[in-house]
Parts: structure tokens; C-alpha cells; sequence
């Protein structure tokens, strides 16, 4: 996306909504624990962006943007919904999933994600699998059974994977690190 003000391009617009849609829509879904409405929402929101030709002064503004209006298309569609939010929540939770350390902390959550498994996509497919279940809480057996490898060959992709990701993740550890002192 260009610097400056300005409508944007139909490439511009085709590139922000293939970067940003799939972590929107996990985001949304942290919200609304349904994946298709999640998906319907953070749709609706581009088609507004699309639509009204809206314009963003950077790419920070531009993600800050979609974030916050994906998070109060949410909290719209919780509210009119609000009896259903109450059964699953409670009311005393209503308030919090409006606050703007909610929506930072969903969004911090989200785009960590996104860079784990970009960095995963990185790593050999039989190590990238073992990595995948492991987060999944599968212990070495069952990983090993799961993918009709021994249990050393799964130590040995995990070594690999864990040396890869802890070069390629180092600077999340640190921001994250950063972040729980602010």
C-alpha cells in the first residue's frame, strides 16, 4: 500500500484483502465462535472500505483500521444478539470484549499466530507436520504413530524445527517480551 492519502487501487485493495482477511476472520471468530459469520463480517467490512472509497494515511492506520471496524461489527452483531452473549459469557464479560486492551490483545494474539505459521511454512513438510501436532499436545508416540515414523525420527524434525524457529521467531520473543513489561 502507498504512503500518503489516497483511494485506493483495486491491486491495493485486491492485497490488503489477501493479507489481512484470514487473520480478520480469526480475530471476528474470537468474538463470535462461528467461523462462516465471522467470515460474512469481515467480507462486509471490505465491501464497506470498497464501497465508500475510504482512505488511510499509512499501513499501520490501514490494519488498525480493520481491526477496530471488524471488532465493532462484532460487538453490533453481539449486542443485537445480546441474550445468546449473556447465556455464554455472562454480563459482567459484555463490557470487556468492547475495551480497547481486548481488541490489542485479541490482535497481538492473531498476528502472532500468523507469524508462527508463516514461519512453520518455512521448515521441511515431515518437520513442519511434527511441529503442527506437537502444538496440538500430541506427545512423541503419538506423533510418531500418526505420521509412520519412529520416535527418534520425530526428535530429530523437532531438533531441526526448534532451531529454525527459535532463529527465525527470536525477534517475537523479544516484542512479546517488551509488551508484558508495558
Amino acid at each position: 500500500m502507498k504512503e500518503g492519502r489516497g483511494e485506493l487501487t483495486f491491486k491495493d485493495y485486491s492485497t490488503l484483502f489477501k493479507s489481512l482477511y484470514p487473520q480478520l476472520c480469526v480475530f471476528a471468530h474470537k468474538y463470535l465462535d462461528n467461523l462462516e459469520l465471522s467470515k460474512d463480517i469481515v467480507q462486509e467490512v471490505f465491501i464497506k472500505v470498497w464501497e465508500e472509497k475510504t482512505t488511510f494515511q499509512d499501513e499501520n492506520h490501514t490494519t488498525d483500521y480493520f481491526y477496530k471496524a471488524v471488532r465493532n461489527k462484532c460487538l453490533n452483531h453481539l449486542k443485537s444478539k445480546q441474550h445468546l452473549l449473556t447465556e455464554r459469557y455472562g454480563q459482567e464479560n459484555m463490557e470487556i470484549y468492547g475495551t480497547e486492551e481486548f481488541l490489542m490483545s485479541e490482535a497481538i494474539v492473531v498476528e502472532t499466530t500468523v507469524i508462527i505459521e508463516n514461519a512453520i511454512k518455512t521448515l521441511p513438510a515431515k518437520a513442519a507436520q511434527v511441529i503442527r501436532l506437537s502444538i496440538k499436545d500430541y506427545t512423541n508416540d503419538e506423533i510418531a504413530k500418526a505420521l509412520s515414523i519412529s520416535i527418534n525420527t520425530v526428535k530429530d524434525h523437532k531438533k531441526v524445527a526448534y532451531r529454525k524457529l527459535r532463529k527465525l521467531l527470536d525477534f517475537l520473543r523479544q516484542v512479546l517480551g517488551l509488551l508484558a513489561m508495558g
